[in-house]
């Protein structure tokens, strides 16, 4: 299946992308997805914690994707 990547603050700079197309097994989980990620850009294992959303909505640890799915990962944001 493929999903579409958004990705958003310092993840862009770690992926070198703003989005991309990626192609999942069918059934694939956001863990997956993580996993898939990981192993790819290694780099991105070194951020605490990241959130994902699915369909403009934040995503459970182990939801299943869906064909066509647009999938954000949203890193920690500060301010002040």
């Amino acid at each position: 299946m493929k999903i579409t990547l958004l990705v958003f603050g310092i993840v862009k700079e770690i992926l070198k992308n703003r989005t991309m197309d990626l192609e999942l097994p069918e059934h694939a989980t956001t863990a997956d997805l993580k996993a898939t990620l990981h192993s790819q850009y290694p780099a991105l294992q070194q951020l605490a914690v990241y959130r994902i959303g699915v369909n403009g909505e934040y995503s459970a640890e182990n939801a299943v994707l869906q064909d066509g799915d647009e999938v954000a990962i949203i890193p920690p944001v500060s301010g002040g």
